[in-house]
């Protein structure tokens, strides 16, 4: 499975975050960093649901570029 993930600098530091597994969220000081981190936070979160006995939510969320003309 392919989940979207969204990444957001803030200030120095970066935030990833997964719209279709609410509450998986990861945080680092470079986009690599953030992008290792959001790819085990899926893992575990991914774990944790079905450890809990919980569905696991598919991935639908899609992503797209829009080009803005100021």
């Amino acid at each position: 499975m392919k989940y979207a993930i969204v990444i957001e600098q803030r200030g120095n530091r970066y935030r990833a975050y997964v719209p279709d597994l609410p509450g998986c969220t990861a945080t680092g000081t470079s986009q690599e960093e953030v992008d290792v981190s959001i790819r085990l936070a899926i893992q575990y979160h991914i774990l944790g649901l079905k450890g809990d006995g919980a569905t696991v939510p598919l991935p639908v969320s899609k992503v797209n570029y829009v080009a803005v003309f100021a």
